[in-house]
Protein backbone atom coordinates (compact mmCIF):
# COMPACT_ATOMS: atom_id res chain seq x y z
CA UNK A 1 0.00 0.00 0.00
CA UNK A 2 3.32 2.36 0.52
CA UNK A 3 4.37 1.81 -2.91
CA UNK A 4 1.34 2.26 -4.27
CA UNK A 5 0.66 5.52 -2.54
CA UNK A 6 3.87 6.92 -3.18
CA UNK A 7 3.13 6.14 -6.84
CA UNK A 8 -0.24 8.21 -6.68
CA UNK A 9 1.51 11.18 -4.86
CA UNK A 10 4.84 11.31 -7.27
CA UNK A 11 2.39 10.79 -10.29
CA UNK A 12 1.79 14.80 -10.36
CA UNK A 13 5.62 15.07 -10.86
CA UNK A 14 6.50 12.96 -13.13
CA UNK A 15 3.57 13.68 -15.38
CA UNK A 16 4.79 17.33 -14.92
CA UNK A 17 8.51 16.29 -15.79
CA UNK A 18 7.28 14.30 -18.99
CA UNK A 19 5.16 16.61 -20.53
CA UNK A 20 2.78 13.51 -20.29
CA UNK A 21 -0.31 15.36 -20.00
CA UNK A 22 0.32 18.66 -21.85
CA UNK A 23 -2.66 18.57 -24.48
CA UNK A 24 -1.12 19.54 -27.92
CA UNK A 25 -4.68 19.45 -29.89
CA UNK A 26 -5.41 22.49 -27.82
CA UNK A 27 -1.74 24.40 -28.36
CA UNK A 28 -2.51 24.32 -31.73
CA UNK A 29 -6.44 26.12 -31.39
CA UNK A 30 -4.83 28.59 -29.71
CA UNK A 31 -1.85 29.26 -31.13
CA UNK A 32 -1.30 32.38 -33.28
CA UNK A 33 1.87 31.11 -35.97
CA UNK A 34 -1.15 28.29 -36.43
CA UNK A 35 -3.36 30.82 -37.91
CA UNK A 36 -1.34 32.75 -39.48
CA UNK A 37 0.39 30.20 -41.39
CA UNK A 38 -2.89 28.31 -43.08
CA UNK A 39 -2.46 30.63 -46.65
CA UNK A 40 0.26 28.10 -47.33
CA UNK A 41 -1.62 25.20 -46.61
CA UNK A 42 -4.28 26.27 -49.26
CA UNK A 43 -1.27 26.84 -51.48
CA UNK A 44 0.01 22.77 -50.70
CA UNK A 45 -3.69 21.55 -51.69
CA UNK A 46 -2.84 22.32 -55.15
CA UNK A 47 1.25 21.80 -55.32
CA UNK A 48 1.46 18.34 -57.36
CA UNK A 49 5.60 18.56 -55.84
CA UNK A 50 4.37 18.79 -52.36
CA UNK A 51 2.04 15.91 -52.45
CA UNK A 52 5.10 13.86 -52.61
CA UNK A 53 6.92 15.96 -49.83
CA UNK A 54 7.35 12.88 -47.56
CA UNK A 55 8.57 11.14 -49.72
CA UNK A 56 11.26 13.75 -50.97
CA UNK A 57 12.12 14.12 -47.61
CA UNK A 58 12.55 10.91 -46.91
CA UNK A 59 15.37 10.54 -49.87
CA UNK A 60 17.30 13.65 -48.68
CA UNK A 61 17.17 11.48 -44.92
CA UNK A 62 18.48 8.45 -47.17
CA UNK A 63 21.53 9.91 -49.13
CA UNK A 64 22.52 11.84 -45.58
CA UNK A 65 22.61 8.18 -43.71
CA UNK A 66 24.14 6.24 -46.80
CA UNK A 67 26.84 8.66 -47.46
CA UNK A 68 28.02 9.82 -43.84
CA UNK A 69 30.69 7.29 -43.32
CA UNK A 70 32.47 8.04 -46.56
CA UNK A 71 32.10 12.20 -47.44
CA UNK A 72 33.23 14.97 -45.72
CA UNK A 73 31.94 16.83 -42.87
CA UNK A 74 31.07 19.71 -45.26
CA UNK A 75 29.26 17.60 -47.19
CA UNK A 76 26.96 15.92 -44.48
CA UNK A 77 26.63 19.76 -43.63
CA UNK A 78 25.25 20.73 -46.94
CA UNK A 79 22.97 18.06 -46.72
CA UNK A 80 22.07 19.33 -43.37
CA UNK A 81 21.30 22.53 -44.78
CA UNK A 82 18.80 20.90 -47.91
CA UNK A 83 16.98 18.74 -44.63
CA UNK A 84 16.45 22.21 -42.87
CA UNK A 85 15.02 24.04 -45.82
CA UNK A 86 12.69 20.98 -46.85
CA UNK A 87 11.44 20.59 -43.33
CA UNK A 88 10.62 24.47 -43.42
CA UNK A 89 8.76 24.07 -46.44
CA UNK A 90 6.87 21.02 -45.34
CA UNK A 91 6.37 22.83 -41.83
CA UNK A 92 4.54 25.98 -43.36
CA UNK A 93 2.46 24.60 -45.89
CA UNK A 94 1.16 21.76 -43.34
CA UNK A 95 -2.04 21.17 -41.14
CA UNK A 96 0.50 21.09 -38.54
CA UNK A 97 -1.86 18.04 -37.01
CA UNK A 98 0.06 15.40 -34.52
CA UNK A 99 4.06 16.49 -35.38
CA UNK A 100 4.47 17.69 -32.35
CA UNK A 101 5.73 15.98 -29.12
CA UNK A 102 6.95 16.43 -25.54
CA UNK A 103 10.18 15.71 -27.25
CA UNK A 104 10.20 18.58 -29.79
CA UNK A 105 9.59 21.27 -26.33
CA UNK A 106 12.68 19.98 -24.45
CA UNK A 107 14.90 19.38 -27.26
CA UNK A 108 13.65 23.53 -28.00
CA UNK A 109 14.70 24.55 -24.48
CA UNK A 110 17.72 22.55 -24.68
CA UNK A 111 18.40 24.42 -28.05
CA UNK A 112 17.54 27.67 -26.06
CA UNK A 113 19.88 27.30 -23.43
CA UNK A 114 22.14 26.97 -26.09
CA UNK A 115 20.82 30.00 -27.37
CA UNK A 116 21.69 31.92 -24.14
CA UNK A 117 25.49 30.18 -23.76
CA UNK A 118 26.10 31.54 -27.32
CA UNK A 119 24.85 34.85 -26.35
CA UNK A 120 27.01 35.20 -23.29
CA UNK A 121 29.95 33.28 -24.39
CA UNK A 122 33.42 34.97 -24.01
CA UNK A 123 34.25 33.94 -28.03
CA UNK A 124 30.64 34.50 -29.43
CA UNK A 125 31.82 34.03 -33.10
CA UNK A 126 33.11 30.44 -32.01
CA UNK A 127 30.22 29.53 -30.74
CA UNK A 128 27.78 30.81 -33.06
CA UNK A 129 29.25 28.41 -35.69
CA UNK A 130 28.25 25.72 -32.55
CA UNK A 131 25.16 26.75 -32.82
CA UNK A 132 24.89 26.48 -36.16
CA UNK A 133 26.08 22.84 -36.13
CA UNK A 134 23.19 21.98 -33.72
CA UNK A 135 20.36 23.94 -34.91
CA UNK A 136 21.08 21.83 -38.53
CA UNK A 137 21.23 18.78 -36.23
CA UNK A 138 17.76 19.84 -34.84
CA UNK A 139 15.72 20.50 -37.98
CA UNK A 140 17.75 16.58 -39.44
CA UNK A 141 15.68 15.57 -36.03
CA UNK A 142 12.42 17.71 -36.87
CA UNK A 143 12.23 16.31 -40.48
CA UNK A 144 12.70 12.66 -39.42
CA UNK A 145 10.30 13.00 -36.86
CA UNK A 146 8.22 14.05 -38.95
CA UNK A 147 8.24 11.59 -41.96
CA UNK A 148 9.00 8.27 -40.32
CA UNK A 149 5.38 8.25 -38.74
CA UNK A 150 5.01 6.58 -41.29
CA UNK A 151 6.16 2.96 -40.71
CA UNK A 152 7.49 1.79 -43.84
CA UNK A 153 9.68 4.95 -44.24
CA UNK A 154 11.11 4.38 -40.82
CA UNK A 155 11.78 0.52 -41.84
CA UNK A 156 13.12 2.12 -45.07
CA UNK A 157 15.86 4.66 -43.32
CA UNK A 158 16.73 1.90 -40.68
CA UNK A 159 17.90 -1.04 -43.64
CA UNK A 160 19.53 2.33 -45.44
CA UNK A 161 21.63 2.37 -42.06
CA UNK A 162 21.89 -1.26 -41.07
CA UNK A 163 22.88 -1.45 -45.24
CA UNK A 164 25.74 1.32 -44.66
CA UNK A 165 26.78 -0.25 -41.37
CA UNK A 166 27.44 -3.46 -42.93
CA UNK A 167 29.42 -2.30 -45.48
CA UNK A 168 31.95 -0.41 -43.30
CA UNK A 169 32.07 -3.21 -41.38
CA UNK A 170 33.02 -5.54 -44.09
CA UNK A 171 35.68 -2.99 -44.66
CA UNK A 172 36.61 -2.93 -40.53
CA UNK A 173 36.95 -6.55 -40.60
CA UNK A 174 39.16 -5.98 -43.46
CA UNK A 175 41.12 -4.21 -42.06
CA UNK A 176 41.43 -6.68 -39.62
CA UNK A 177 42.81 -9.48 -41.39
CA UNK A 178 45.09 -7.59 -43.80
CA UNK A 179 46.37 -4.72 -41.69
CA UNK A 180 45.77 -1.40 -41.59
CA UNK A 181 48.19 2.10 -40.67
CA UNK A 182 47.74 3.34 -37.85
CA UNK A 183 46.60 7.03 -38.77
CA UNK A 184 47.45 8.32 -34.92
CA UNK A 185 48.71 6.88 -31.41
CA UNK A 186 45.61 4.90 -30.63
CA UNK A 187 47.28 2.16 -28.14
CA UNK A 188 49.73 2.68 -25.14
CA UNK A 189 53.28 2.35 -26.89
CA UNK A 190 54.62 0.79 -23.81
CA UNK A 191 51.58 -1.48 -23.17
CA UNK A 192 51.40 -5.16 -23.87
CA UNK A 193 48.91 -3.88 -27.13
CA UNK A 194 51.42 -1.69 -29.02
CA UNK A 195 51.45 -3.94 -31.81
CA UNK A 196 47.43 -4.96 -31.62
CA UNK A 197 45.32 -3.07 -35.01
CA UNK A 198 42.80 -1.11 -34.29
CA UNK A 199 40.38 -1.09 -36.95
CA UNK A 200 38.90 2.33 -37.87
CA UNK A 201 37.24 1.26 -41.56
CA UNK A 202 35.76 4.62 -43.58
CA UNK A 203 35.62 6.50 -40.60
CA UNK A 204 39.07 7.09 -39.41
CA UNK A 205 39.24 6.55 -36.01
CA UNK A 206 38.27 3.07 -34.11
CA UNK A 207 36.63 5.06 -30.87
CA UNK A 208 34.39 6.92 -34.06
CA UNK A 209 33.81 3.30 -35.76
CA UNK A 210 32.87 1.48 -32.19
CA UNK A 211 30.38 4.50 -32.02
CA UNK A 212 28.93 3.91 -35.62
CA UNK A 213 28.35 0.28 -34.97
CA UNK A 214 26.55 0.26 -31.48
CA UNK A 215 23.11 1.40 -32.90
CA UNK A 216 23.69 -0.82 -35.76
CA UNK A 217 24.42 -3.45 -33.23
CA UNK A 218 20.98 -3.53 -31.90
CA UNK A 219 18.84 -2.36 -34.90
CA UNK A 220 20.39 -5.57 -36.62
CA UNK A 221 19.56 -7.90 -33.71
CA UNK A 222 16.06 -6.50 -33.58
CA UNK A 223 15.57 -6.57 -37.32
CA UNK A 224 15.75 -10.24 -37.09
CA UNK A 225 12.52 -10.35 -35.17
CA UNK A 226 11.02 -7.96 -37.32
CA UNK A 227 11.79 -8.85 -40.77
CA UNK A 228 9.34 -11.34 -42.36
CA UNK A 229 10.89 -14.54 -44.44
CA UNK A 230 13.89 -16.02 -43.84
CA UNK A 231 16.49 -13.87 -46.57
CA UNK A 232 16.03 -11.38 -44.63
CA UNK A 233 16.30 -12.51 -41.28
CA UNK A 234 19.74 -14.34 -42.60
CA UNK A 235 20.67 -11.42 -44.28
CA UNK A 236 19.95 -9.50 -40.61
CA UNK A 237 22.14 -12.22 -39.10
CA UNK A 238 24.87 -11.28 -40.94
CA UNK A 239 24.78 -8.04 -40.13
CA UNK A 240 24.83 -8.55 -36.46
CA UNK A 241 27.84 -10.91 -36.41
CA UNK A 242 29.55 -8.74 -38.70
CA UNK A 243 29.00 -5.38 -36.65
CA UNK A 244 29.72 -7.19 -33.38
CA UNK A 245 33.13 -8.73 -34.59
CA UNK A 246 34.50 -5.06 -36.48
CA UNK A 247 33.54 -3.25 -33.10
CA UNK A 248 35.40 -6.29 -30.88
CA UNK A 249 38.87 -5.35 -33.25
CA UNK A 250 38.36 -1.55 -32.62
CA UNK A 251 39.33 -2.42 -29.31
CA UNK A 252 37.24 0.98 -28.11
CA UNK A 253 36.93 0.42 -24.06
CA UNK A 254 34.44 3.26 -24.86
CA UNK A 255 32.42 1.16 -27.32
CA UNK A 256 33.19 -1.82 -24.91
CA UNK A 257 31.47 -0.07 -22.13
CA UNK A 258 28.83 0.65 -24.42
CA UNK A 259 28.01 -2.49 -25.18
CA UNK A 260 27.89 -3.83 -22.22
CA UNK A 261 24.91 -1.10 -21.03
CA UNK A 262 23.20 -2.01 -24.59
CA UNK A 263 23.46 -5.89 -22.99
CA UNK A 264 21.51 -5.04 -19.70
CA UNK A 265 19.33 -2.52 -21.21
CA UNK A 266 18.48 -5.10 -24.18
CA UNK A 267 17.32 -8.00 -21.63
CA UNK A 268 15.43 -5.52 -19.44
CA UNK A 269 13.39 -4.44 -22.50
CA UNK A 270 13.06 -7.94 -24.03
CA UNK A 271 11.78 -9.27 -20.35
CA UNK A 272 9.23 -6.55 -20.18
CA UNK A 273 8.16 -7.31 -23.91
CA UNK A 274 7.76 -10.54 -23.35
CA UNK A 275 6.64 -10.69 -19.62
CA UNK A 276 2.96 -11.10 -20.70
CA UNK A 277 3.90 -14.81 -22.40
CA UNK A 278 5.90 -16.13 -19.56
CA UNK A 279 4.69 -18.38 -16.64
CA UNK A 280 4.53 -17.27 -12.98
CA UNK A 281 8.03 -18.62 -11.97
CA UNK A 282 9.55 -16.79 -15.59
CA UNK A 283 7.91 -13.41 -14.83
CA UNK A 284 9.66 -14.01 -11.36
CA UNK A 285 13.08 -15.41 -12.23
CA UNK A 286 13.64 -14.23 -16.08
CA UNK A 287 15.02 -10.64 -15.25
CA UNK A 288 17.36 -12.02 -12.13
CA UNK A 289 18.78 -14.65 -14.12
CA UNK A 290 19.74 -12.89 -17.82
CA UNK A 291 21.08 -9.50 -15.81
CA UNK A 292 23.21 -12.46 -13.46
CA UNK A 293 23.88 -14.63 -16.65
CA UNK A 294 24.96 -11.68 -18.87
CA UNK A 295 27.29 -10.32 -15.90
CA UNK A 296 28.91 -13.79 -15.12
CA UNK A 297 29.87 -13.86 -19.40
CA UNK A 298 31.43 -10.58 -19.23
CA UNK A 299 33.44 -11.61 -16.07
CA UNK A 300 34.56 -14.70 -18.02
CA UNK A 301 35.58 -12.39 -21.48
CA UNK A 302 37.60 -10.44 -19.21
CA UNK A 303 38.74 -13.51 -16.92
CA UNK A 304 39.79 -15.62 -20.15
CA UNK A 305 40.41 -13.42 -23.22
CA UNK A 306 43.73 -12.33 -23.29
CA UNK A 307 42.92 -8.83 -25.50
CA UNK A 308 39.76 -8.29 -23.81
CA UNK A 309 41.79 -8.29 -20.54
CA UNK A 310 44.58 -6.28 -21.46
CA UNK A 311 42.59 -3.54 -22.75
CA UNK A 312 39.57 -3.97 -19.54
CA UNK A 313 42.37 -4.01 -17.10
CA UNK A 314 44.22 -1.14 -18.31
CA UNK A 315 40.98 1.44 -17.48
CA UNK A 316 42.26 0.46 -13.60
CA UNK A 317 45.81 1.19 -14.32
CA UNK A 318 44.90 5.20 -13.88
CA UNK A 319 47.70 7.26 -14.70
CA UNK A 320 49.90 3.96 -15.65
CA UNK A 321 47.97 3.84 -19.15
CA UNK A 322 48.76 6.79 -20.78
CA UNK A 323 45.28 7.37 -22.21
CA UNK A 324 43.88 7.27 -19.07
CA UNK A 325 46.31 9.82 -17.97
CA UNK A 326 45.73 11.93 -20.66
CA UNK A 327 41.77 12.33 -19.78
CA UNK A 328 42.50 13.09 -16.02
CA UNK A 329 44.95 15.95 -17.04
CA UNK A 330 42.10 17.22 -19.81
CA UNK A 331 38.96 17.03 -16.80
CA UNK A 332 40.82 18.59 -14.06
CA UNK A 333 41.19 21.54 -16.64
CA UNK A 334 37.45 20.90 -17.41
CA UNK A 335 36.40 21.38 -14.13
CA UNK A 336 38.03 24.80 -13.79
CA UNK A 337 36.52 25.61 -16.89
CA UNK A 338 32.84 24.72 -15.31
CA UNK A 339 33.75 26.73 -11.95
CA UNK A 340 34.93 29.61 -14.37
CA UNK A 341 31.25 29.93 -15.77
CA UNK A 342 28.79 27.62 -14.25
CA UNK A 343 25.35 28.81 -15.50
CA UNK A 344 25.82 29.24 -18.45
CA UNK A 345 29.03 28.01 -19.65
CA UNK A 346 31.22 28.99 -23.06
CA UNK A 347 28.92 28.72 -25.74
CA UNK A 348 28.76 25.48 -27.72
CA UNK A 349 31.07 23.67 -30.42
CA UNK A 350 34.76 22.74 -30.22
CA UNK A 351 35.29 26.02 -31.85
CA UNK A 352 34.48 27.72 -28.54
CA UNK A 353 36.47 24.96 -26.49
CA UNK A 354 39.47 25.08 -28.46
CA UNK A 355 39.60 28.79 -27.52
CA UNK A 356 39.21 28.43 -24.08
CA UNK A 357 40.43 25.59 -23.60
CA UNK A 358 44.03 26.41 -23.72
CA UNK A 359 43.79 29.40 -20.77
CA UNK A 360 43.43 26.42 -18.43
CA UNK A 361 44.64 23.11 -20.06
CA UNK A 362 47.72 21.22 -17.93
CA UNK A 363 51.12 22.07 -19.77
CA UNK A 364 51.48 19.26 -23.11
CA UNK A 365 47.66 18.52 -22.47
CA UNK A 366 46.31 19.68 -25.60
CA UNK A 367 42.56 18.68 -26.11
CA UNK A 368 39.88 19.37 -28.64
CA UNK A 369 36.85 18.49 -26.34
CA UNK A 370 36.17 17.42 -22.87
CA UNK A 371 36.40 13.67 -23.56
CA UNK A 372 32.76 13.43 -21.98
CA UNK A 373 29.60 13.91 -23.42
CA UNK A 374 28.46 15.13 -19.56
CA UNK A 375 31.36 17.12 -18.77
CA UNK A 376 31.15 18.78 -22.59
CA UNK A 377 27.76 19.57 -22.07
CA UNK A 378 28.03 21.56 -18.34
CA UNK A 379 31.29 23.11 -19.90
CA UNK A 380 29.32 24.45 -22.89
CA UNK A 381 26.05 25.19 -21.39
CA UNK A 382 26.64 25.13 -17.49
CA UNK A 383 24.02 24.14 -15.37
CA UNK A 384 20.87 25.22 -17.76
CA UNK A 385 22.64 23.34 -20.37
CA UNK A 386 23.71 19.58 -18.54
CA UNK A 387 20.28 20.10 -16.89
CA UNK A 388 17.95 20.38 -19.90
CA UNK A 389 20.15 17.55 -21.81
CA UNK A 390 18.89 15.36 -18.88
CA UNK A 391 15.46 16.48 -19.52
CA UNK A 392 16.26 15.60 -23.07
CA UNK A 393 17.31 11.45 -21.89
CA UNK A 394 14.25 11.70 -19.52
CA UNK A 395 11.41 12.20 -21.87
CA UNK A 396 12.86 10.09 -25.08
CA UNK A 397 13.05 6.92 -22.55
CA UNK A 398 9.65 7.83 -20.82
CA UNK A 399 8.32 8.37 -24.38
CA UNK A 400 9.56 5.06 -25.96
CA UNK A 401 8.66 2.84 -22.44
CA UNK A 402 5.31 3.91 -22.76
CA UNK A 403 4.96 3.78 -26.80
CA UNK A 404 6.52 0.12 -25.99
CA UNK A 405 3.64 -0.55 -23.70
CA UNK A 406 1.38 0.21 -26.18
CA UNK A 407 3.02 -1.77 -28.67
CA UNK A 408 3.53 -4.59 -26.94
CA UNK A 409 -0.63 -4.53 -25.96
CA UNK A 410 -0.79 -4.75 -30.04
CA UNK A 411 1.38 -7.41 -30.08
CA UNK A 412 3.09 -4.53 -32.97
CA UNK A 413 6.30 -5.74 -34.47
CA UNK A 414 7.38 -2.42 -34.72
CA UNK A 415 8.03 -2.54 -30.79
CA UNK A 416 11.13 -4.28 -31.98
CA UNK A 417 12.36 -1.14 -33.35
CA UNK A 418 11.57 1.02 -30.22
CA UNK A 419 13.82 -1.83 -27.79
CA UNK A 420 16.37 -1.35 -30.38
CA UNK A 421 16.58 2.27 -30.60
CA UNK A 422 16.88 2.69 -26.98
CA UNK A 423 18.91 0.04 -26.28
CA UNK A 424 21.81 1.97 -29.33
CA UNK A 425 21.56 4.94 -27.48
CA UNK A 426 22.13 3.45 -24.12
CA UNK A 427 25.50 2.16 -25.94
CA UNK A 428 26.22 5.78 -26.93
CA UNK A 429 25.64 7.05 -23.71
CA UNK A 430 27.89 4.61 -22.20
CA UNK A 431 30.89 5.40 -24.34
CA UNK A 432 29.88 9.26 -24.54
CA UNK A 433 30.70 9.15 -20.39
CA UNK A 434 34.42 8.67 -21.29
CA UNK A 435 34.70 10.08 -25.37
CA UNK A 436 32.77 12.69 -27.10
CA UNK A 437 32.79 11.23 -30.34
CA UNK A 438 29.53 11.64 -31.00
CA UNK A 439 29.77 15.21 -31.82
CA UNK A 440 31.03 14.16 -35.00
CA UNK A 441 28.48 14.30 -37.43
CA UNK A 442 28.43 10.70 -38.55
CA UNK A 443 27.44 10.38 -34.87
CA UNK A 444 25.45 13.37 -34.19
CA UNK A 445 23.22 12.59 -36.99
CA UNK A 446 22.80 9.28 -35.83
CA UNK A 447 22.17 10.33 -32.49
CA UNK A 448 19.44 12.35 -33.69
CA UNK A 449 18.11 10.13 -35.97
CA UNK A 450 17.41 7.66 -32.97
CA UNK A 451 15.52 10.78 -30.71
CA UNK A 452 13.36 11.24 -33.91
CA UNK A 453 12.49 7.70 -34.22
CA UNK A 454 11.40 7.59 -31.08
CA UNK A 455 9.53 10.77 -31.57
CA UNK A 456 7.61 9.37 -34.34
CA UNK A 457 6.13 6.61 -32.63
CA UNK A 458 4.29 9.43 -30.15
CA UNK A 459 0.50 8.96 -29.95
CA UNK A 460 -1.35 12.63 -28.41
CA UNK A 461 -3.50 12.23 -25.29
CA UNK A 462 -6.48 12.89 -27.49
CA UNK A 463 -5.51 10.37 -29.84
CA UNK A 464 -4.56 7.47 -26.96
CA UNK A 465 -8.07 8.34 -25.64
CA UNK A 466 -9.92 7.22 -28.82
CA UNK A 467 -7.78 4.48 -28.80
CA UNK A 468 -9.07 3.21 -26.00
CA UNK A 469 -12.48 4.04 -26.49
CA UNK A 470 -12.66 1.75 -29.96
CA UNK A 471 -13.58 -2.04 -29.47
CA UNK A 472 -10.97 -4.71 -28.70
CA UNK A 473 -7.97 -5.39 -31.22
CA UNK A 474 -9.78 -7.78 -33.66
CA UNK A 475 -13.02 -6.65 -33.99
CA UNK A 476 -15.71 -4.26 -35.04
CA UNK A 477 -18.84 -3.10 -34.10
CA UNK A 478 -21.02 -2.50 -36.97
CA UNK A 479 -25.22 -1.95 -36.70
CA UNK A 480 -25.85 -5.02 -37.82
CA UNK A 481 -23.68 -7.53 -36.89
CA UNK A 482 -20.44 -8.14 -35.09
CA UNK A 483 -17.21 -8.77 -37.65
CA UNK A 484 -14.34 -9.36 -37.43
CA UNK A 485 -11.78 -7.38 -39.31
CA UNK A 486 -8.17 -6.20 -39.69
CA UNK A 487 -6.86 -3.58 -37.83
Amino acid sequence: MFGEAFQNATRPVTSRVTLSRFNFSQWREVSILHRLLSPFRSWRQGSWLLAWGDGIAWVFTAVLMALAPYVSTGMIGFLLVACAGFWLLLTISDRAEGWLTPLHIVIVVYWAAMLIATALSPVQAAAASGLIKLTLNIFFFLLLARILRVKELRSGLIMVYLLTALIVSVYGMRQHFFGAEALATWVDPESDMAGVTRVYSYLKNPNLLAAYLMPAISLSGMAILVWPKWIPKLLAAVMLITNLACLRFTFSRGGWLGTVAMVFVLIVLMVYWLNPRFSAFWRRWALPLLLGGSAAAVVAAVAFVPSIQLRVMSIFAMRGDSSNDFRLNVYAAVFDMIKARPFTGIGPGNEAFNKVYPLFQRPKFTALSAYSIYFETAVEAGIIGILSFFWILIVAFQQGCKQLGQLRQSRSPEGFWLIGVMTGMSGLLGQGAFDTVWYRPQISTLWWALLAIIASFFVSNAADARRKALPPVGYSTDTTETQVVNR
